[in-house]
């Protein structure tokens, strides 16, 4: 049973990557590709803590929720993990919608966004699968 919801999460989490997808080349949304970056990692750490037969926390915060799991997946950059935290709760403001330190991501940023949610995604699959 618990399988069951933790390939709901991944599924969830595959559809903000196939939107982030369409869009990662559009500079005008490089914040939504940032904003579906955060969710498709989001949904993915729930998928292994769902997996892991814990209670899901109802935060969004991608450092708490990858602590929860540290011994599951092993995520080197946190600093992207705390970009694209930033770039959720600000994407709640219109006024600093998806701005970096330096302002809108760049397509660069954005490819990368993208990038490392598809991997975190992929090391979630192999994770859930395993025990499947």
């Amino acid at each position: 049973m618990k399988m069951d919801v933790a390939n709901e999460w991944l599924k969830a989490a595959k559809l903000d990557l196939e939107t982030a997808r369409y869009i990662v080349k559009v500079e005008h949304l490089t914040p939504v590709v940032a904003f579906h970056a955060q969710q498709a990692i989001e949904k993915s750490f729930k998928a292994i803590i769902e997996d892991k037969q814990d209670k899901i926390p109802k935060k969004h915060d991608l450092l708490t929720l990858k602590n929860m799991i540290r011994d599951r997946i092993d995520i080197e950059n946190e600093d992207l993990l705390d970009s694209l935290n930033s770039l959720y709760i600000d994407s709640r403001y219109p006024g600093d919608m998806g701005l970096l330190p330096h302002g809108q991501p760049t397509l660069e940023d954005a490819q990368e966004f993208y990038e490392f949610a598809l991997d975190v995604f992929q090391e979630a699959v192999m994770i859930v699968e395993e025990k499947a």
